[in-house]
């Protein structure tokens, strides 16, 4: 029986390399004649290189297949096909060329060839104009290191690697450096290397002379947009936040009147505009832009970044893109490059390609450490060029949101007479003015409300007057909570969840709170005015190194907090603290979005132009609106009726008779000629 199958061998390798790895002692003389065919083919192969031998490469294959169970025969085996690859890889036929490194991957698979001997090989077959082969050789380069670190990370190998990838990133040839930025940001992204050397070896290509690798290395650290990642809406620090009613239950109302209603409707402004203040905080950053937080030093790469900026020649594209990378580094780690900011001054003008970016990037560079002197300039700059009358409202909300943005990143910035100008515009006629204003003086009430006038600080209330402005290079480090205040300084025993004894209060319909002792209260919020600041923070000193605090008691310490910005109510005029529910909430976040600095209130209206192409092109693809098609014959007769309609009217006019009802007798004779017409037809 073997005999018979033996005899079939030679000419079905599939079946001998199945039989082979199940028994490799069994078959070694058909192994030995197909090794025997192998270096027949490869003489032939030596003397016409540049044409596919369909029998050596499934020999090869072959050979490549069972190479494990016969390493004494097959030891040069591999250092063969890579010779032939290393001299003759420009001449190969593609095909040929292609099952070559299908070979000698199937023998790295069985640990037969070490990857860094196999990577130098693969890179030098770049320069081939192949770019199926290209394609080919960089996934299996990707998935291969993927492997090898899949179970642990193998530092050793990885870090000889890397030094070959460093190598291939400084080589003359274009396309193997660009290869090896490709796969080093591809296995960044997978986490495979996701290490600070890795990113320091990208950071060299950011100066590379070919633009190509440049862009690749610069959108490695810009990542993806921002505004482009969905929202998410389940966001669990919610349930930490305390609510409308929790607040309320805190203030110890005692009755219902219209007083209550709007100090309620205050409550949950507050509460809403808190709520979206802790989700930006909390929510996590893009993980591509974790990379910026591991370069080496990042001041000397601003630096050369942007002197590349200012003596490169490239399309406006790429110098934004280097702008958006500069801004983001100074930013983040705070950076001093204070010729910067006059280079992205000449940009700022309203007619100015990509002005709205030039303006995210002017205000994502800007931080407390910079000099508000050297700030101040372009603080002007912007609101000379865009916030004048003369502009549309559409510029000048940009202006002024973008004023906001830079701000709140430096708020020593800002003088008192040009914030005194900007928030005149909160009576500006157009919406979206009104709106950005209102925002920069939103901004003011919580940082430095001096710097506002009168009517513009809103009512004050307990938390406006804890605001101490903060002077330029001045830090605000606490050794205490803040809040802690509120709390008892011996630790609560028996409290329900409110912090409130559970017989003294009651609830009513709307789930408020009713305290019968109306004068306890009272006595109790006479002895609060009298407290003094300074008599608050002892105590918060004393609670915060008393005890560590349980999460009811910093519950209890974030509802005194939102009372704290409750104003107490007052007679005369009132100044309300003009909350938009639906504003976001900027906050000091890393970057600046371009929906921050875009963002319209109110959708402008379209011209004519704009209507009659959405109009058009809503037809599209649309049946034709009007009656139906006439007759299908166009030589057939037109019915009485049809002809009617194409009369005069002054032929038809005599025939034309009035709704008029029906007599009792008409409808005796209609009725007696239908019941007769039925009966014909049964």
């Amino acid at each position: 029986m073997k005999k018979r199958v033996s005899n079939q061998l030679p000419t079905n390798l599939l079946q001998l390399q199945n039989l082979v790895k199940r028994d490799p002692e069994s078959y070694k003389d058909e192994f030995q004649q197909q090794l025997q065919h192998y270096k027949a083919y490869l003489q032939i192969f030596q003397l016409k290189t540049s044409e596919y031998i369909e029998s050596l490469d499934e020999t090869v294959y072959f050979l490549s297949q069972v190479a494990h169970c016969y390493p004494d025969d097959l030891k040069d085996f591999p250092q063969e096909i890579m010779d032939i690859l290393k001299d003759h890889h420009t001449t190969l036929h593609p095909e040929m060329r292609l099952k070559l490194c299908r070979a000698l991957i199937l023998l790295r698979n069985k640990n037969l060839l070490q990857p860094t001997t196999l990577l130098e090989l693969f890179f030098s077959l770049l320069q081939c104009q192949d770019k199926i082969l290209r394609k080919f050789l960089q996934s299996h380069i990707t998935a291969d290191i993927k492997n090898v670190n899949a179970k642990h990370k193998n530092v050793k190998l990885n870090s000889t690697l890397q030094n070959f990838m460093y190598t291939m990133l400084q080589a003359s040839n274009v396309r193997s450096a660009k290869m090896a930025l490709d796969i080093m940001v591809d296995l960044y992204q997978k986490q495979v290397w996701n290490d600070n050397k890795t990113v320091n070896v990208v950071v060299s290509a950011c100066f590379s002379p070919v633009t190509k690798i440049m862009v690749t290395a610069i959108n490695f650290f810009l990542g993806k947009d921002e505004d482009d990642e969905k929202k998410d809406d389940s966001d669990s620090s919610d349930d930490d936040m305390p609510t409308a009613k929790e607040v309320m239950k805190a203030n110890l109302v005692n009755k219902k009147s219209r007083k209550r209603q709007k100090q309620l409707k205050k409550v949950k402004k507050v509460v809403v505009r808190h709520k979206k203040k802790k989700k930006s905080k909390d929510k996590a950053p893009v993980f591509n832009f974790s990379a910026l937080h591991l370069i080496n030093d990042p001041q000397t790469m601003a630096e050369k970044l942007f002197k590349q900026l200012q003596t490169r020649n490239e399309r406006f594209e790429v110098k934004l893109m280097t702008m958006n990378l500069i801004s983001r580094l100074i930013g983040v780690h705070q950076l001093f490059l204070l010729n910067f900011y006059p280079f992205l001054q000449r940009f700022l003008q309203p007619h100015q390609r990509e002005v709205t970016k030039v303006l995210q990037y002017t205000a994502q560079a800007s931080h407390e450490l910079v000099p508000p002197d050297v700030l101040e300039s372009v603080l002007n700059t912007i609101a000379n060029n865009f916030i004048t009358e003369r502009n549309s409202a559409e510029v000048m909300t940009v202006g002024l949101n973008t004023i906001r943005e830079l701000c709140t990143r430096c708020p020593y910035v800002m003088p008192e007479d040009l914030l005194s100008d900007l928030a005149l515009y909160k009576s500006y006629r157009d919406k979206n003015v009104v709106m950005a204003a209102r925002s920069l003086i939103q901004l003011y009430r919580h940082v430095n409300p001096k710097l506002l006038g009168r009517k513009h600080r809103g009512k004050p209330s307990e938390a406006t007057k804890e605001i101490k402005a903060k002077q330029y290079g001045e830090s605000d480090a606490k050794d205490y909570v803040c809040g802690a205040d509120a709390l008892d300084e011996e630790a609560p025993e028996n409290e329900d969840e409110s912090g409130n004894d559970a017989d003294s209060e009651e609830e009513d319909g709307d789930g408020w709170v009713n305290v019968n002792h109306e004068s306890e209260s009272s006595e109790e919020e006479e002895e609060e005015d009298g407290v003094t600041v300074e008599e608050k923070i002892k105590k918060a000193i004393a609670v915060s190194q008393s005890r560590i605090l349980s999460q009811e008691e910093f519950k209890k310490i974030r509802i005194a907090q939102l009372r704290k910005e409750m104003a107490p109510p007052g007679k005369g005029k009132k100044r309300s603290l003009e909350i938009d529910e639906d504003e976001e909430e900027t906050g000091n976040g890393e970057f600046v979005s371009l929906r921050a600095i875009e963002r319209l209130h109110k959708k402008p209206r379209s011209d004519k132009e704009t209507r009659l192409e959405s109009v058009m092109a809503g037809r599209e693809g649309r049946e034709k609106f009007g009656r139906r098609k006439k007759q299908k014959n166009p030589m057939a007769s037109i019915s009485n009726k049809g002809k009617k309609k194409t009369k005069a009217f002054m032929m038809v006019k005599h025939k034309l008779k009035r709704k008029v009802k029906r007599s009792f007798k008409d409808k005796q004779i209609a009725l007696r000629n239908s019941l007769l017409k039925n009966k014909r037809m049964k």
